[in-house]
């Protein structure tokens, strides 16, 4: 989707996060994410939205998925360079394949610690847990912009091994962090938790490929959106001066493979993985 079809998308979800309780009769990002999906867990008020916003944005549901595409070929190739272990921040509704899975087909043995601001993702997320083995997998409902609570939760100790290298998962997370939280702050803090060897994988919205669709977006949705568009270079600086590994930072559809079309203009994303240096 393009960036501006993105910031749509952003203020209609902005409209609907839930309160601190599960409410049917309003929408969720988490239950509309899910339709887009193409899965079961939503109801008529997310079609509803979901509807609306691709009406407006048809490429929001391919953009979706592409990036759910990224993430669980980044997982897969961490856990095939020897990560077991990953913290995977702003997770969404379980949708298989889900990073564990992916992980465990690798690595029989991979631990996910699952987290996500939206008490739906922890409602439904009680069936994976007793799906799975719980010794491997942790829920936690939890803010992003709250990073020392996220590592100093007893589930997380549970599950990770905060000697060992982590995978820390941030796709489609941080451009709804705005500047004054700091989200540079946020991935230092995550960061330096975790050992040499560690990883990091960003995906985020930028302006780049479409600055004109994103100038009009920001005139007509800048006071209600909380999605933050930053510039490849803004990205970059995320990673906090770890190496990024090949490819780079590239739009999301080319991560790893340079070969493949962009779609830039469409989807408005870029992706990158960084490995913390010893």
């Amino acid at each position: 989707m393009s960036t501006a079809d993105f910031d749509r998308a952003a203020h209609l979800l902005g409209e609907g996060v839930p309160p601190s309780r599960i409410h049917t009769d309003q929408p969720s990002p988490a239950r509309i994410y899910d339709y887009w999906l193409g899965g079961k867990n939503y109801y008529p008020v997310d079609r509803d939205v979901a509807e609306t916003i691709l009406a407006m944005a048809p490429t929001t549901r391919a953009g979706i998925k592409e990036n759910r595409a990224f993430l669980l070929r980044a997982v897969e190739r961490l856990a095939r360079q020897g990560i077991d272990q990953f913290l995977d921040i702003g997770c969404g509704l379980p949708f298989s394949p889900n990073v564990h899975e992916v992980a465990q087909s690798v690595a029989p043995n991979a631990r996910v610690t699952y987290v996500d601001s939206d008490p739906i993702v922890r409602a439904h997320a009680q069936a994976l847990m007793q799906s799975g083995d719980p010794e491997h997998i942790a829920v936690l409902h939890a803010d992003a912009r709250r990073p020392q609570e996220i590592l100093e939760a007893p589930d997380t100790r549970r599950v990770l091994d905060f000697d060992r290298p982590v995978g820390v998962l941030l796709v489609a997370v941080l451009h709804f962090i705005q500047s004054h939280d700091d989200p540079r702050q946020i991935v230092r803090t995550l960061m330096n938790a975790f050992p040499a060897g560690s990883c990091l994988v960003i995906s985020h919205g930028t302006a780049d490929f479409n600055p004109a669709g994103v100038l009009e977006a920001t005139g007509s949705y800048h006071a209600t959106s909380s999605y933050v568009p930053r510039t490849g270079a803004e990205i970059e600086e995320l990673f906090l001066g770890m190496p990024l590994v090949e490819p780079g930072l590239v739009p999301v559809a080319q991560w790893p493979d340079m070969t493949v079309p962009s779609r830039a203009e469409q989807f408005g994303l870029y992706a990158g993985v960084a490995r913390k240096p010893e």
